[in-house]
């Protein structure tokens, strides 16, 4: 993905934010859920197609070997992980090394190829969200065996909940499925990713969740994959996919908002990455300027999430 590495800055820079005097983390776990930005092996355990078990990815990780991250080293939330203050990973939920106290810093659920959209997952045969927090809710249970009820609960309420996804219901299902283009006009359907993820956060915050952060969706039209499809032979972004992720991003924004009143002591921040990651792709000169308004928006936004 073209935007992996302006991924990493979303969440560096909001590690930055939870990293204390002392070196002393302000939050004792991270729970990452989502798409192939943020999923650290889980497939490599599923019967799909959407895998990266293999080389090229992960030359320039550890041991400069394969681990099922969708890149050839580390992901965002690696580097969220180390500035945090963590000494390991969140392990991949599925993987072997999520047992033991390997899960009293958190767990990693996300999942390659799914979304919002509970049939997007299916197409691949990949983790939907629902699924994810099916395994979220077999974690709680295994961390109390681990940790006493108490020590989890507060593991549980004081760690920080990270999602990213959306990319893959659009890209992966929805432009290409006529099934979905014939019976919703892309309004619509982001209403019906909009509802899921409302739902989401609902059932996340009933289990114990407190601190979430979601990031908005990317340019999308600016993908090499979008591009590729549907630039009719232009290598520009594709402004119509740009359009239909902005007006999702304004509805997950006021959705979240509306969350985060109604659900006592929720703090919901979303990190908005849509205009500087554009910036970046189409005024590559001014990409320092664009790195600036982004490190503002998101320490402001990591603040307000710990705070």
């Amino acid at each position: 993905m073209k935007f992996s590495s302006n991924f990493i800055v979303v969440f560096v820079l909001f590690a930055f934010v939870l990293t204390v005097a002392n070196g002393q983390p302000l939050v004792p776990a991270m729970f990452i859920f989502g798409d192939s930005v943020v999923d650290v092996g889980n497939n490599n355990n599923l019967y799909t197609i959407i895998k990266a078990d293999f080389p090229p990815y992960g030359r320039d990780f550890l041991n400069h070997k394969p681990t099922g991250r969708f890149c050839n080293g580390k992901l965002a939330s690696d580097f969220t992980a180390e500035n945090i203050g963590f000494t390991d990973y969140p392990p991949a939920y599925l993987s072997k090394k999520a047992k033991g106290n390997n899960l009293l810093i958190g767990a990693n659920f996300a999942s390659a190829s799914s979304g919002y959209y509970e049939t997007t997952a299916k197409l691949y045969h990949t983790l939907s969200l629902s699924k994810q927090l099916e395994n979220y809710k077999q974690y709680q249970n295994k961390l109390v065996a681990i940790a006493g009820k108490s020590n989890a609960s507060s593991i549980i309420s004081d760690g920080v909940y990270l999602i990213s996804s959306g990319s893959s219901d659009f890209l992966q299902n929805y432009y290409i499925n006529p099934l979905l283009y014939k019976s919703y006009t892309p309004d619509q359907f982001s209403d019906v990713l909009i509802e899921s993820y409302a739902n989401f956060i609902q059932n996340l915050y009933k289990l114990g969740a407190r601190k979430i952060g979601v990031t908005t969706l990317p340019p999308l039209g600016c993908l090499p994959a979008a591009i590729t499809v549907f630039g009719s032979d232009s290598n520009e972004c594709v402004a119509k996919l740009n359009k239909e992720a902005v007006s999702f991003n304004n509805k997950l924004n006021a959705t979240s908002q509306r969350l985060q009143t109604k659900l006592p002591n929720l703090k919901l921040v979303v990190f908005d990455i849509y205009q500087s990651l554009y910036n970046l792709v189409t005024k590559p000169a001014d990409s320092e300027a664009a790195n600036k308004i982004l490190a503002d928006d998101l320490l402001s936004s990591g603040i307000s999430l710990i705070s």
